[in-house]
């Protein structure tokens, strides 16, 4: 078993970068609690941030702890299954960052000390950006198929409520807010802007998080020529799943 969990690591370390099954939990049980708290118990003891349960993810994990157990082997795709991203998105995860272990072993115990020995998983099990965890096992002939997808996971907001952030930093820095977005929501998504009263400066930019206004767009508010500000944000379209925030900022003098 441990030789085909190091194998497994070789993948993982490399995508870094189906019978109807019951509804994934809300909370885990069994041997996916054991996992759960492996997990977890390993970061608390170098200080990391614990994981936070994600039945999204726990949902994707369970649909492809079944395909493992059907063709009782492991891998991270088999022929006509969706690929790991794309899984986790049909599940309805938000994400920034996804990672999975995949694993056959006769207990959670011996599944999570080999994922523990392996340097992609022990790598995905500590890594202090994913902030989400989700877990399945699927038994078959006395063996254990299990799955863990983690994710560094995104807070869905409104087109709205993400101009709202923006614009809130942008006041703070002594800017006006104009309350019409719709020259901004259409520089977002490429759009033309009119020629009269054309803006001095553009910035589009996609961003994982909107806590921390761009660097080049502070360098122009630091000129402190500019007085007025319109904020627009538009639908990030990541054909590979990935979550970000699509925004454009004008700044008029």
């Amino acid at each position: 078993m441990l030789t085909t969990l190091k194998t497994a690591a070789l993948i993982i370390a490399t995508l870094v970068l189906l019978p109807m099954a019951a509804p994934a939990q809300d909370k885990p049980s069994g041997p996916e609690r054991k996992l759960f708290d492996s997990a977890n118990h390993e970061r608390k003891e170098l200080g990391l941030a614990p994981l936070q349960w994600d039945a999204a993810l726990a949902s994707a994990a369970q649909g492809h702890a079944e395909t493992m157990a059907q063709h009782n082997a492991i891998s991270h795709q088999f022929p006509g299954e969706p690929d790991f991203s794309r899984r986790t998105r049909d599940a309805g995860a938000h994400f920034t960052i996804i990672a999975e272990n995949v694993a056959v072993g006769p207990d959670a115990d011996e599944i999570h000390d080999a994922w523990m020995k392996s340097p992609g998983h022990r790598r995905n099990l500590l890594d202090p950006e994913l902030t989400a965890l989700g877990v399945s096992v699927v038994k078959r002939d006395g063996q254990l198929f299990a799955v863990e997808d983690f994710s560094r996971a995104m807070i869905a907001l409104s087109l709205k409520d993400q101009e709202g952030k923006v614009s809130a930093q942008l006041r703070a820095k002594r800017l006006q807010v104009l309350q019409d977005s719709a020259d901004a929501r259409r520089a977002c998504k490429g759009g033309i802007l009119p020629a009269a009263g054309r803006p001095q400066f553009v910035l589009r930019y996609s961003v994982s998080s909107l806590d921390i206004l761009p660097t080049p767009l502070q360098q122009k508010i630091g000129t402190r020529r500019y007085k007025t500000a319109a904020v627009g944000a538009c639908p990030s379209e990541d054909e590979k799943g990935f979550d970000t925030y699509k925004v454009a900022v004008i700044l008029f003098e």
